[in-house]
């Protein structure tokens, strides 16, 4: 049997970080892995996750398993974040998966049992992940332009051409917040175009909000989702608590199945519990009841949020340094799109070549498509960032 197996292609991120560790330069620079840093290079762990984990120590007094779709009161704290009062909760089918991706992958399985003839419109470009798991899955993709590589921001009227051509039961993927991989994101206007084109065509939205907090605030960055969920008769809402708990290794997300005919939310309840006892039975419960916690605690939500906050901003501080010191060498503005991106990523938009010369002949590691995780920076890497992006011709 074993010797049918085929060799899968390489994670282009994983070889990456595997060619950065391997790299015996002292002052190599690693933009490529998604995960944020702090100024010394290292992920820490949230005082209020610190917090809850020792209460939860003292006070957990079972590992038993807790349901199919994890433990409600999970769901009910992520839901408040995300959805805010935008949807009544009896709207609202969700469950725990392991992850952000786990959430995605449970909503590209609910779409292929719900329609098999179902396409997926993704954006251009997107999460890897988002295409290597739809074409795993066996269901048909379709690009739509999103990313201006000329004025590095939206290309909105390409967008909306592409999503002219969906078919009614088609799903559209759309980032909530902090684009990944480009840091380019629609406005409010633009979102509410997108919004009423699906609704005249019969087409249903999948969001994917890995980065609420990272980009202009908690609420802020839910705003689209909200406007979404709450002006179209349902959509798929896969949410990641990776990034703004800290907590990846811990794996924790939620999918939402959301309906405007509550009568509906029985049976996607159901089938988000189906999906998940036929993928991994019970999902982890160690982050989400972190999640729980925090969220449901007063002092531990208030120093949770302030400590997120900094996060936040300490990446807005280094996109604006790097802008300016991008703007002083080479007397231009045309890098001002690096201030005015959101999330952990920018994309550069320039060549895979160029990315390939930055990281021969300065060490620099970034993912070929110019993505660079702006958190991968610090107060000394971002001058030595903006000097090599101008003597590379970039």
């Amino acid at each position: 049997m074993f010797d049918k197996l085929q060799a899968q292609p390489a994670d282009k991120i994983l070889a990456l970080m595997k060619a950065f560790r391997e790299d015996p330069r002292t002052d190599k620079i690693d933009l490529g892995v998604g995960v944020y840093k702090n100024a010394e290079g290292v992920t820490p762990v949230m005082r209020a996750v610190k917090a809850a984990e020792y209460r939860l120590w003292q006070e957990q007094d079972s590992k038993a398993y807790v349901g199919l779709v994890g433990d409600p009161a999970f769901s009910d704290a992520m839901i408040a974040l995300i959805l805010g009062d935008a949807v009544p909760r009896a709207n609202v089918g969700a469950a725990a998966t392991p992850g952000g991706t786990g959430a995605v992958r449970q909503a590209f399985e609910l779409i292929r049992m719900a329609n098999p003839q179902a396409r997926v419109f993704v954006s251009d470009p997107t999460w890897p992940n988002h295409l290597s798991i739809l074409k795993y899955l066996g269901i048909e993709t379709v690009a739509y332009r999103y990313f201006d590589s000329e004025t590095r921001g939206v290309d909105f009227a390409g967008m909306i051409e592409d999503l002219g051509k969906a078919k009614a039961g088609d799903v559209v993927l759309l980032h909530g917040c902090c684009h990944n991989p480009t840091g380019a994101n629609l406005n409010n206007v633009e979102w509410q175009a997108v919004i009423d084109l699906m609704n005249e065509r019969a087409l249903i939205p999948m969001i994917d909000i890995a980065y609420q907090g990272f980009g202009d605030g908690l609420d802020a960055d839910a705003i689209a989702t909200r406007m979404v969920a709450s002006n179209v008769p349902e959509c798929l809402i896969a949410a990641s608590c990776s990034k703004n708990f800290g907590i990846y290794r811990e794996r924790t997300g939620l999918l939402m199945a959301v309906s405007q005919d509550a009568s509906q939310r029985g049976l996607n309840q159901d089938t988000l519990a189906f999906l998940n006892r036929q993928n991994y039975s019970f999902p982890p419960d160690h982050g989400a009841r972190l999640v729980t916690m925090i969220l449901n605690d007063d002092a531990l939500r208030a120093d949770w949020a302030t400590e997120l906050e900094q996060v936040r901003l300490s990446m807005l501080g280094l996109r604006q340094a790097l802008a300016d010191e991008l703007q002083r060498l080479s007397g231009s503005d045309r890098f001002a799109f690096i201030a005015q991106h959101r999330g952990m990523f920018s994309r550069l938009g320039t060549s895979p070549e160029m990315v390939e010369k930055l990281r021969a002949n300065y060490g620099i590691y970034m993912v070929g498509d110019s993505r660079m995780n702006i958190a991968g920076l610090n107060a000394t890497t971002v001058p030595i960032l903006a000097k090599a992006i101008i003597d590379a011709g970039i």
